[in-house]
């Protein structure tokens, strides 16, 4: 019984000391209520909500562009890609491609898909992909399993023998 302890809630506890500074004659100033803001997007057009201080600091990151948090962690992948090296480089391309998915992927999303196909042909024939090739043991030399070889397919010679079957009991 020596483990057990009287528990308080927090608004009985709140309380106490509200009691106790006002004994003391100390008045506790409210905490500050932030002002939120929505900011739309430079890049995707999504507005966010920000209080003006933490708009001040994404716009002084991005040279005085608003970027939203899920751009911003879209220009760190990038500029991760690119070697770490430029942050406004990385800023550049993921706009691009976003202003790019504005234009036409939104009001025409075939030829969006048709021109990312065709961005992917090209980067694959220029040898620009940079792509692991599949492990295969069969190619150069590798070791050889036995396979089973693929023969026709047995339904039909199952419904051979379900005929002559058929014909030898009709007759």
């Amino acid at each position: 019984m020596e483990t057990l302890q009287r528990t308080v809630s927090d608004t009985a506890s709140e309380l106490s000391k509200e009691a106790a500074r006002k004994a003391d004659g100390k008045v506790r100033p409210l905490p500050l209520i932030y002002e939120l803001e929505d900011a739309k997007c430079e890049c995707c057009r999504m507005s966010e909500e920000y209080t003006p201080e933490s708009a001040r600091r994404v716009r002084e990151k991005f040279s005085g562009k608003m970027v939203c948090g899920l751009c911003t962690e879209a220009v760190r992948v990038e500029m991760e890609r690119n070697g770490g090296r430029n942050w406004e480089e990385a800023l550049d391309t993921h706009m691009s491609a976003c202003m790019l998915f504005n234009r036409i992927g939104r009001a025409y999303p075939g030829l969006y898909q048709a021109e990312a196909m065709r961005v992917i042909l090209k980067k694959s024939s220029s040898g620009g992909c940079l792509r692991a090739k599949s492990i295969n043991p069969r190619d150069k030399g590798g070791l050889k399993k036995a396979t089973i070889a693929r023969s026709l397919s047995c339904i039909p010679a199952i419904t051979r023998d379900q005929l002559r079957q058929n014909n030898g009991q009709l007759k």
